[in-house]
């Protein structure tokens, strides 16, 4: 058992139909079409969405996912349309609020890794491979790979796990073409952005992204959508603290993963109760690692 622990009711607003309420967005339709995406102080760990929120969290996501798409842009179209707080909207949705285009969306999670961890440590050391893929002997927590991979996954329902599957898994779900096209495309995509995030003292280890397809008259085009570059969706790491061969230090909810599996916490995690709601301290000190990793990036100041 696993989802959420309390799942909150949707906020009606009028002119917008709820479409979903997610781990950390909600989502919604205009009444021209567009998609209108917000990002809530939710948290999800060990496949719950925990009772307690980390106050900013959704802004930081926003503000950052839009710092990202505008150094992207001449690698692949994004599809945020307006920042515009729709009318009528609450006054707590001003500045995680997104306007976008609705796409035909990839029902595939496209996962970019420079390092070896997580997932696919777990998978390397019982085969040598990461989704199939093989990789050299002697590598360990934290190590850098020979080279950027392409390890894509299944999108996962609330309290479900993304499960790993192989390149031509996904060719034969969405076709050999657009497979070829996500592949390139997320990897150009993590590599512009290990580079930029490199230059600014921290290491990219992995990331997900998501993409749709847009209508043209010149045909269909790719695009990114969702949030890109996150703590929510990637793996950040403290350059100058790297050391392979440990669970490497990271810019994320490591403080709230190391609380709820501590003593401290009660709760087990392999049982069907959820979790319980977190202490302040663990609340600051995540709110305080977003906050970090917004500014490192960006080189602005949190406000």
């Amino acid at each position: 058992m696993s989802g959420f622990v309390e799942k909150p009711e949707p906020v009606q607003v009028p002119g917008l139909t709820h479409l979903h309420t997610g781990k950390v967005r909600d989502l919604y339709r205009n009444e021209v079409g567009d998609l209108v995406m917000v990002a809530s102080d939710r948290l999800s760990a060990y496949d719950w969405v925990l009772p307690t929120e980390i106050p900013d969290k959704g802004r930081v996501l926003t503000r950052l996912s839009l710092w990202w798409f505008d150094r992207l842009s001449d690698l692949v179209p994004h599809h945020v349309l307006s920042t515009e707080l729709p009318a009528g909207a609450p006054a707590d949705w001003a500045g995680r609020t997104l306007v976008c285009k609705s796409l035909n969306m990839v029902p595939v999670e496209c996962v970019a890794r420079g390092y070896l961890t997580g997932s696919g440590l777990v998978e390397y050391d019982a085969s040598r491979t990461v989704c199939g893929l093989a990789l050299p002997e002697g590598l360990s927590d934290g190590s850098e790979l020979p080279a950027p991979i392409f390890t894509p996954a299944t999108k996962a329902a609330v309290g479900d796990h993304d499960e790993n599957v192989s390149y031509e898994e996904v060719a034969r779900q969405v076709g050999a073409e657009t497979a070829a096209l996500l592949r390139q495309t997320t990897l150009a995509v993590y590599s512009r952005a290990r580079d930029i995030a490199r230059e600014r003292g921290i290491i990219l280890a992995d990331t997900k992204f998501e993409f749709g397809f847009e209508s043209t008259p010149d045909g269909d085009r790719l695009v990114l959508a969702d949030e890109v570059l996150t703590p929510d969706s990637s793996r950040f790491w403290p350059a100058d603290q790297w050391q392979p061969g440990r669970a490497q230090p990271s810019y994320d909810k490591q403080f709230v993963r190391d609380w709820l599996t501590s003593p401290a916490s009660g709760w087990d995690r392999k049982s069907e109760q959820p979790p319980p709601a977190l202490p302040q301290e663990v609340v600051d000190a995540t709110r305080a690692k977003y906050i970090e990793a917004y500014e490192l990036l960006t080189g602005n100041t949190w406000s």
